[in-house]
């Protein structure tokens, strides 16, 4: 990338750091979203390709992460909560102008977005905004990935030979006009649901694709963009799937929304008593 074009992701991404470290938490008269959590042990996740300079795998600590992705309807109490992420009044740079498009009216999601059905067309700034509203974080790369590798019917799903129809069946499918309700999908071995076959989902590291294992601390300008979706066999040079994941991820910029981009959120897990 050349010097002026480093030099002006790094202002944008400063900027964008310092203006969410300004958003506020949820207070007493917000209606704050419960999210049911399912609790993802720790794990080793191995990056698609990586550089040099990455190691071969990641360990990942154990960590909580929601059921199933955010829907309209908590999104929708989000906005309401905090006006400067309603479609009128977002900035530019930090939502491009297809930000919530599929609303009827920026507090009325409409026919079109059922209140049910997973937000889809918000960014990665207004994702990681909403996540620490509700006392949260997105998860990231590795996090989402080791979550998304399980199997039905195991914690590795790279064998599951019904988890990978499912995903291969999803990808093959385009976007249907009305998405299903999020919590609809088969449970997978943590008990996490729609990881596969609804929507794309933002991470928190969005910029470093191909994950480091500081992955959240890093700031390398060099490397592409992140999202999650559908990460069974990532590793596998073969697999079709997995590169159309890398296609997707290496396009986006952190205002950019989609018609099936969606997040869910993360925590940490309460550190153990002392002694």
């Amino acid at each position: 990338m050349p010097h002026r074009l480093r030099a002006r992701a790094l202002w944008g991404w400063r900027l964008g750091c310092a203006i969410l470290l300004g958003t506020r938490v949820a207070t007493a008269t917000d209606v704050v979203p419960a999210v049911p959590m399912v609790r993802i042990p720790a794990g080793v996740y191995v990056p698609l390709t990586r550089t040099a300079k990455d190691p071969a795998a990641v360990a990942v600590a154990a960590f909580l992460l929601d059921e199933r992705p955010v829907t309209n309807a908590e999104f929708l109490a989000f906005v309401t909560a905090r006006p400067n992420w309603r479609r009128s009044q977002v900035s530019p740079l930090f939502a491009d102008a297809s930000f919530l498009e599929n609303w009827t009216d920026e507090l009325a999601p409409g026919p079109r977005a059922p209140l049910a059905a997973p937000v889809v067309r918000v960014s990665w700034f207004a994702a990681r905004a909403y996540a620490h509203w509700v006392g949260k974080r997105l998860p990231a790369t590795a996090e989402w990935e080791l979550a998304a590798g399980a199997g039905y019917a195991g914690p590795d799903g790279r064998n599951d030979a019904q988890l990978n129809h499912d995903l291969y069946a999803w990808l093959a499918r385009p976007v249907p006009a009305l998405l299903a309700a999020a919590g609809g999908g088969r449970p997978n071995f943590h008990g996490a649901r729609d990881l596969h076959g609804l929507v794309w989902e933002w991470v928190d590291d969005f910029n470093t694709a191909m994950v480091t294992g500081e992955s959240r601390a890093d700031n390398g300008l060099e490397r592409d963009l992140f999202c999650g979706a559908g990460a069974a066999g990532a590793q596998d040079t073969g697999n079709y799937a997995a590169f159309m994941r890398l296609a997707l991820r290496s396009s986006l910029q952190a205002n950019n929304t989609t018609t099936a981009l969606g997040f869910r959120c993360a925590r940490d897990l309460p550190a153990p008593p002392l002694p």
